[in-house]
């Protein structure tokens, strides 16, 4: 295991070296040779990490794999689960900046259907390129130019999917605000997203509620409904150690209440379908999704014009778009992603071996002042070292 990095005192900064590895996989230095022809600096960042920022925007399916502990004062801290958040956190902190990338090599800790909890994750974050093809044409362009040269001879496969394109379709079909929400979250996770839309066509409508409460919220008299959980909270007690103000409860019955009574009508249900069936090789994914959106009389405005750069760039890149194939219901397991998505494969594995995309919002909601684009993946390197083997 890596030594813990130790955690600065509030205010405090310093550069952080490289740490020495050990146990590495035998082709980390002609993979940390790939970073620096790639003008990726490399860096590291403490193996104990604040346990908030996964917590509250990793999200859910990291949230449950990460390892957590405590420091002597309460705060809550966990064994570091990925790169992408601590980098970012280093960007801010050092007031570096862009455009830069960087690059890491370093162990990660998370619980894993497959393989151990423990191993070893190498990748770059490219930050501030407001060129957002290029960026996205890049960072494929790297992923799968570095894998190609760890593994001589193998045909990679490439699988690309668009959360801002999956946005797009769900707010043209307007729906409530709160529904959009949760099939945005769900995305990427077929099983989900399948339940939230049969709840859309066959609405589970609220029950339970006291009656007066109930009566309130029918009638929209928001602040009688206020008046109403503040009496009963400090009757009961509960408003000494209540999480949200009557007001914020207040609001989260009535979305709930309208969420419950949303109907998503036939056609609507069929459209969503329709994308989320659309799988083809991304040479024919522009003109799919032109003739999708104009079938269904859905305007995807700059989702649509982003989703197309990124396949010019590619194209201009030189990378085999024969590899690669776009899944309008393909999504990653991070709740930060807001644009492309890719994980590459060597054809007939299901192994990933690469997997990344863009962030745009992240650095904002870790504290950065300005919009900083950023977008970038990571290699698991114990499944590379097990494809190499068996060549």
């Amino acid at each position: 295991m890596c030594p813990v990095g130790h955690l600065l005192p509030a205010g405090e900064k310093r550069e952080v070296q490289p740490m020495p590895l050990i146990n590495l996989p035998e082709f980390s230095t002609d993979l940390l040779s790939e970073f620096d022809a790639r003008n990726a600096e490399r860096i590291d960042t403490p193996v104990i990490q604040p346990a908030e920022p996964f917590l509250d925007i990793a999200g859910e399916d990291l949230r449950r794999r990460i390892f957590m502990t405590e420091s002597e004062t309460g705060a809550s801290l966990c064994l570091r689960p990925e790169f992408t958040i601590p980098v970012c956190l280093r960007h801010i902190e050092t007031a570096t900046g862009t455009p830069k990338r960087y690059a890491y090599l370093g162990e990660v800790f998370r619980q894993r259907r497959d393989g151990a909890n423990e191993f070893y994750q190498a990748g770059i974050e490219d930050l501030g390129d407001i060129n957002i093809p290029g960026a996205d044409a890049r960072a494929i362009g790297d992923a799968t130019g570095i894998l190609g040269r760890l593994l001589p001879g193998r045909r990679l496969a490439v699988t690309l999917g668009d959360q801002a394109v999956f946005e797009a379709v769900v707010q043209a079909l307007g729906l409530p605000l709160g529904w959009q929400k949760r099939l945005i979250h769900a995305f990427g996770n077929m099983t989900q997203l399948e339940a939230l839309l049969a709840g859309l066509v066959s609405p589970q409508f609220v029950t339970g509620l006291d009656d007066d409460i109930a009566r309130l919220v029918a009638s929209g008299n928001e602040p009688a409904l206020v008046a109403h959980i503040e009496h009963e909270m400090q009757a009961t007690g509960y408003s000494t150690n209540a999480s949200r103000s009557p007001l914020e409860i207040a609001r989260r019955l009535k979305e709930k209440l309208v969420l419950s009574e949303t109907r998503l009508d036939n056609a609507a249900f069929h459209v969503l379908e329709e994308f989320l069936s659309l799988h083809v090789p991304l040479v024919n994914a522009s003109a799919a999704l032109a003739g999708f959106a104009d079938a269904a009389g859905l305007k995807l405005g700059n989702a649509l014009s982003r989703f197309n750069g990124r396949v010019a760039a590619l194209a201009d890149t030189g990378v085999d778009l024969s590899c690669l194939d776009y899944r309008a219901a393909f999504g990653r397991p991070l709740d930060y992603y807001t644009g492309l998505v890719f994980e590459v494969t060597v054809e007939g594995s299901s192994a990933v071996l690469a997997g990344g995309g863009r962030f745009d919002r992240l650095l904002t909601f870790l504290g950065a002042t300005d919009r900083i684009p950023a977008v970038g993946f990571s290699f698991w390197l114990d499944r590379i070292e097990t494809e190499r083997a068996a060549a």
